[in-house]
């Protein structure tokens, strides 16, 4: 349990975190630490809340200490570091440089373990192309922050460069030299490698020599060092040739000729550079151009306007530019972008010069005057008015200005929109002044949704629309929110109402948004079905929208979606009708219908327009890529004639197009790793390099982790894939994908975890590779024969509830995938498990027909022998005779089931030759016996009763006699008068020792039947006698009563079974006491429970129609019947369960005290406990604990019956355990009790019950769970109304009418008026005339 209950917490600590509840997230996590106070998980999940919580020393507490546990794991580093990002405090900021060194650290330690396997591998003797791989993507990862690691790890990644560039085979060509380009700007970031970097840079001229990247790192270093020797100078003018337009030549070059005093030159050059960077040797040439300019006196040439301005942002010293400014000024007096940059200059400056009006304000207001068309000014002077003149009106206005004159100028536009949101106070006078304004609502509505607060805006457009019903936008804003919210059905059904009334292209297109996500939580929930309607009425609705708009590019990207999105069903559910216009068929007003291929191809054509409107959207050119890659799979599985190699070349290319478009999106890398393993590509490198690219845009990545995993398991890397799945775990520990694949690598390794992990993946999510793993594991075990008492099988199967489980997800997985015959083989398999006969017959059906073209003849035949018995077992003998006629008939059970099914239908003579067929194969004794019985039985059906009892006595002889054959050989000298035979054949039969189940009736009919043969009358009446007493039998048969000589009280017990087989209950209760009082010590086991069972039951119910002892008496005389009945046969626990049952019922029932004595429930706990089968007695036991006050022994006795219906694989006793353990633990917490363990009960068995199945029951339990503990609480009236307006689905109405009652009381004190005429509305139309009456208690004044 205690696994169970980390998992468990550990889970709902996850939900917590994603519904925003991080005080219940750290409720759950520190359950968790008290079950297990290492978990890693765990301590992450507290540094989560608590960040979240504003808690920023518990939450460095709550990761250092996961750092410690597992100091390899990404998730706790990511999470520190996200901390300190996020805090101001200084010791944060000062450790968060050590943070990012460790994360580093830890991803180059992969990278160097990955290469030193495949250098072990290349010294074997194997291409060393993909070790080359690794180290160019070691220094991929390392060199963008070089010059913050430590002396070791760049000399890591210069011997990374140095062997990458050894490696490379193709030399010269543009990889080499790009790789060398890489090396060289590395190096420049390394002040003590310039001995190194010319050494590289001069070997890459010397192979590439008009390449001009490492004459710009040479320059770059000597402008930087301020060496301008020869050797300076000569690069300068090298590089000055190759590239006429190098800033950094006519730097160097300027640099010189100043020190040479030549300033004109130095101008010329330095003017030619492109002046936009901001390291320290830019200002430095700035400052020598700045000296130039006065020493040539051309500083007031008004063309080095654009000069100052750049020197303004790049100097340190403000008061010697503002003088500078000053003097351009004094030239340029007109010039109103001096007078902004002067303006600009003194509001950097500090608090202070920007509250000097004749400052900052004074010149910002020149400027604006001289040039009304600078947009920069009127921000400035927003700025100015909103922080320190404090007028908001003026502020307002200066930022519409400016972002009037510039539409690019987010923050003006920004700040414009703050601005008019501050100003929602005047909506809210208007509403106070008119709150019938449905205008106002509207724009109260808009300024909300302006702020994200969508519940508040989606109350003010309810308003509005209630106002005026005709207006379309409040009610599109309506169900825009909430498709924004989640809560597609409802968002759907608005917008399908106001495209009712027009074809208002928003609300089209966000009908056809909603439906497609409807049919993706369909698919999800394997609802093939439903899926395919939504996406048919998606495509029709957002078809409409095209026709409007067809300019418009998502919607054709929708449309790709929505056709996309029909790639998960099976192909022939795939059935969709499509307008004709849109498919390009005739006639084009009328609908079409397209299988999956059409649709694809479909899809195909719409991403293409899409492309046509934005050619240069990267996520467009993705999906495209994503729809040939699905086309190439459907054209591989159906249609392996047709070429899908240029489907997936047409894949690789989009791909790499929204690469080059976006490189920095995870998602893209991702999907050219998916396309590039596909079958018919099988590009490993590039998968490789892909996954690795898509990590590293994204780390907490956890599916390029997953992909990244299941392609080194494709290569046969165990340890990677392990390692690369382990980190996706750590990153996301319900991704289910990441489990299967830690499935796979425990199958292919032979651990004995394997069937535990396929079994989390279907507790997870339904996924088909995790389906079909879990359900060969439950056949595997089920075939094996040895293993049914070994605790790993009772654990597995019938504790676990394998067969069910894996029944019920093997069936969604062939509704979805309806060609893969070892499914249905298993499906059908599981199905012939539970008895479902009809449906097992269909699996090895559909298993039969994939399979008859197949070359696997060993699966055909098992399939075969499946189907035919099936067959057999619902009564289909003629269908199952042609079925195992097909088979090669060289298997016993083959030819054992073609008999019997020839047999059934009166073919004997061909059921002999079948039967005689399987003597010849059958190897063991045991075996021959049972065919050889089987062939007297029918030679005796034949006629040839000499044959058969040769047949008889042959199988009789063998070593290992079946009692089957004895019995027969011994009723046929019954039947035939041969005492002799009989005799002897019965004395054998009884050396087998004792019978079991039926043939205990059937050997006291044999020896009675012999007796009778022989004149010996009194024996029957012994032997039948002895027989009811020692083995509890019952005889079905009157024929034989009549036959026996049985005594009065059996006669009238079978006189009273068949009386109540009528219902004639009146006669059948006189006819009980008649059989009691005639002979109380003759009756049955079974036939004394079924007495008491009637007894009791008339005693509890209480009904004046029973015709038995008056009610106030019954419970005494079935006490005295059962005491009698164990005075004569004191071994029965369930009559001595009976007894206890009543004596306590007499006990509560009487007058003088309702308290139990301990020594009584010391005695009912152990006849319960002798009933070890019996979940019912663990719930009777439970309530009478509750009864007296015990909640915690009726807690245990409620979990002993969960645990027996369990092992049963009782579903409907464990649904009813759960939900009474759950009332149980509720009551206390309604009474005010509301500990935490209690709690924790309620929430843990309501929900088992929830992952059951549907339960309004469970949900009730929940919400008033909720009401308990805060009955206020939103999420209390979420979970009520979520009951009380979900209730015409299905469940019951007592249950709805309770959640109605509570929900009022939370309402009352919320003093909601609106919410609750609601509710007394619904509850009026169902008829809930209490709530109405308690509502009445509640107002009396309404």
């Amino acid at each position: 349990m205690s696994s169970k209950e980390v998992k468990a917490g550990l889970k709902s600590a996850r939900e917590a975190i994603k519904n925003k509840e991080f005080k219940e997230a750290l409720k759950h996590c520190k359950a968790v630490l008290k079950l297990e106070k290492n978990n890693y998980n765990a301590w992450v999940f507290i540094g989560v809340a608590a960040t979240e919580l504003q808690q920023p020393d518990q939450a460095q507490t709550a990761y250092r200490k996961a750092t410690e546990l597992e100091p390899e794991q990404l998730l706790a580093w990511q999470g520190l570091a996200n901390l300190y990002e996020k805090s101001d405090q200084a010791d944060f900021k000062a450790e968060l440089p050590k943070i990012y060194q460790k994360l580093i650290t830890l991803y180059e330690i992969v990278w160097r373990r990955l290469i030193q396997v495949r250098e072990r591998e290349a010294e074997e003797g194997l291409e060393d192309s993909e070790l080359l791989e690794l180290w160019k993507e070691m220094t991929r990862l390392l060199q963008d922050t070089v010059e913050d690691q430590d002396n070791e790890t760049q000399q890591h990644l210069i011997l990374a460069f140095e062997r990458a560039l050894q490696m490379m085979v193709d030399v010269p060509s543009e990889v080499h030299k790009s790789l060398s380009q890489d090396y060289i700007k590395c190096l420049s970031k390394l002040p003590h490698e310039v001995a190194k970097l010319k050494e590289v840079c001069d070997a890459t001229l010397s192979r590439y020599p008009t390449h001009p990247y490492p004459l710009e790192a040479l320059s770059e270093n000597y402008i930087r060092t301020d060496d301008c020797n020869e050797e300076a100078v000569c690069c300068f003018s090298r590089l000055s040739e190759l590239d006429p337009n190098n800033s950094q030549a006519h730097f160097g070059l300027g640099i010189k000729a100043c020190q040479d005093k030549k300033y004109e030159d130095a101008i010329k050059s330095i003017s030619l550079g492109d002046v936009g960077n901001s390291d320290d040797w830019t200002h430095k040439l700035q400052k020598l151009k700045l000296e130039a300019l006065v020493r040539t006196g051309r500083e007031q040439d008004s063309n080095n306007i654009y000069f100052f301005k750049e020197v303004s942002y790049a100097h340190q010293g403000f008061f010697s530019l503002s003088h500078s400014f000053l003097e351009a000024l004094s030239r340029s007096p007109d010039n109103g972008e001096l007078f902004f940059l002067l303006g600009r200059l003194y509001w950097s400056m500090g608090d202070e010069m920007r509250r000097d009006r004749n400052k900052a304000h004074t010149h910002l207001l020149k400027a604006a005057k001289l040039d009304p068309y600078l947009g920069s000014v009127f921000r400035f002077l927003g700025h100015y008015y909103k922080e320190v003149a404090k007028d908001q009106g003026r502020a307002r206005g200066c930022y519409k200005r400016a972002f009037e004159l510039d539409s690019s100028d987010a923050e003006a536009g920004a700040a414009t929109v703050d601005l008019s949101m501050e100003q929602g106070d005047m909506v809210s006078a208007a509403l106070r002044a008119d709150p019938l304004d449905w205008v106002c609502w509207e724009c109260l509505g808009e300024a909300y949704l302006n702020r994200r607060s969508f519940i508040a805006a989606l109350k003010a457009f309810d308003k509005a629309h209630a106002l005026q019903p005709t207006s379309i936008y409040s009610l599109y804003q309506t169900a825009a929110i909430k498709q924004i919210l989640g809560r597609f059905k409802e968002a759907a059904a608005e917008y399908r109402q106001i495209s009712e009334q027009e074809d208002y292209v928003p609300a089209l297109k966000g009908l056809g948004e909603c439906l497609l996500a409807l049919a993706r939580n369909a698919l999800d929930d394997y609802l093939d079905g439903r899926a395919v309607d939504l996406i048919q009425n998606a495509i029709h609705y957002l078809f409409r929208a095209v026709k409007q708009r067809p300019d418009l590019s998502c919607l054709w990207k929708l449309l790709g979606d929505a056709c996309t999105t029909s790639r998960t069903v099976s192909p022939n559910r795939a059935k969709v009708l499509v307008p004709g216009a849109l498919c390009g068929m005739d006639p084009p007003d009328q609908s079409h219908t397209l299988d999956q291929r059409q649709l694809l191809t479909l899809g195909e054509r719409c991403f293409g327009r899409a492309l046509k409107l934005m050619p240069e959207a990267p996520r467009l050119w993705c999906d495209l890529g994503l729809n040939y890659y699905h086309q190439s799979r459907l054209l591989n599985c159906l249609y392996p004639e047709d070429d899908a190699q240029s489907l997936l070349e047409k894949a690789m290319q989009c791909v790499k197009k929204a690469i080059k478009l976006d490189s920095a999106n995870h998602t893209y890398w991702n999907t050219l790793g998916v396309v590039a393993m596909a079958k018919g590509i099988e590009n490993f490198a590039l998968a490789q390099h892909c996954f690795i690219k898509s990590v590293k845009a994204e780390s907490n990545n956890v599916v390029a982790w997953t992909n990244l995993g299941a392609l080194y398991l494709k290569k046969g890397n165990i340890e990677l894939s392990h390692e690369a799945l382990k980190i996706a775990q750590s990153l996301e520990p319900l991704y289910v994908n990441c489990w299967i694949g830690q499935a796979i690598i425990a199958e292919t390794v032979g651990s004995f975890d394997t069937m535990d992990l396929f079994r989390h993946t279907t507790e997870l999510s339904t996924h088909t590779e995790g389906v079909k793993g879990y359900a060969y594991w439950v056949c595997s075990t089920l075939l094996d024969k040895s293993n049914r008492d070994s605790e790993l099988y009772l654990y597995n199967i019938v504790q676990m509830n394998a067969i069910s489980a894996a029944q019920v997800a093997l069936s969604k997985y062939t509704e979805r995938i309806q060609t893969d015959p070892d499914a249905f083989i298993m499906l059908g398999y599981l199905n012939t498990h539970l008895q479902l006969k009809k449906q097992a017959t269909e699996a090895y059906r559909r298993a039969v027909e994939l399979l008859q073209a197949s070359p696997h003849t060993d699966q055909l035949s098992f399939a075969l022998r499946g189907y035919g018995r099936a067959l057999s077992d619902d009564g289909q003998w003629e269908e199952a005779v042609r079925v195992y006629s097909s088979t090669p008939l060289e298997e016993l059970h083959d030819l054992i089931g073609l008999a019997l099914a020839c047999f059934r239908i009166g073919r004997l003579p061909e059921s002999v030759q079948s039967y005689e067929k399987a003597l010849v194969v059958a190897s063991s004794e045991k075996e021959k016996a049972c065919i050889l019985t089987a062939l007297a039985l029918i030679q005796h059906r034949l006629g040839s009763m000499d044959h058969a009892k040769t047949l008889l006595f042959k199988c009789s002889m063998l070593k290992e006699p079946v009692p089957e054959s004895l019995q027969c050989l011994c009723a046929l000298g019954l039947v035939h008068g041969d005492v002799t035979l009989a005799s002897a054949t019965l004395t054998e039969l009884l050396k087998l020792g004792e019978p079991i189940g039926g043939a205990v009736e059937e050997r006291c009919l044999l020896t009675c039947t012999l007796l009778a043969l022989q004149g010996n009358f009194s024996g029957v009446h012994r032997e039948a006698a002895r027989a009811i007493h020692r083995y509890c039998i019952i005889f079905r048969d009157t024929v034989s009563l009549n036959f026996i000589q049985c005594d009065k009280a059996t006669r009238t017990y079978h006189f009273y079974f068949c009386f109540n087989s009528f219902h004639l209950r009146r006669n059948a209760l006189k006819t009980i006491q008649r059989a009691v009082l005639l002979c109380p010590g003759k009756l049955s086991y079974n036939q004394t429970c079924w007495i008491s069972s009637q007894l009791m039951l008339s005693c509890w119910l209480g009904s004046k129609t029973q015709i038995c002892i008056l009610c106030p008496f019954n419970r005494l005389y079935t006490s005295l019947f059962l005491s009698q009945v164990l005075s004569v046969s004191p071994e029965h626990p369930v009559v001595f369960l009976m007894l206890r049952q009543v004596q306590c019922e007499r006990l509560l029932l009487s007058e003088a005290s309702n308290c139990v004595p301990p020594a009584v429930l010391d005695q009912l706990s152990a006849a319960v406990m002798a009933n070890h089968t019996s979940v019912s007695a663990w719930h009777w036991l439970a309530e009478v604990y509750r009864s007296q006050g015990l909640l915690a022994q009726a807690s245990v006795a409620y979990r002993k019956s969960l645990q027996l219906a369990s092992q049963l694989g009782d579903h409907f006793g464990k649904m009813s355990s759960l939900l009474r353990l759950a009332l149980l633990a509720l009551m206390p917490c309604l009474a005010g009790v509301c500990v935490s363990e209690w709690k924790d009960l309620v929430l843990e068995a309501s929900a088992e019950v929830l992952k059951m199945g549907s339960s309004p029951v469970a949900l009730l339990y929940q919400a008033l769970l909720q009401f308990s503990i805060k009955m206020g609480a939103r999420e209390t009236r979420r979970l009520l109304e979520k009951i009380v307006y979900a209730s015409a689905s299905g469940s019951s109405e007592t249950i709805a009418s309770v959640a109605r009652w509570y929900l009022l009381r939370h309402l009352h004190t919320k003093d909601d008026l609106e919410l609750i005429d609601t509710l007394l509305v619904k509850a009026t139309a169902e008829g809930d005339s209490r709530l109405v009456d308690f509502h009445r208690r509640l107002y009396p004044s309404s």
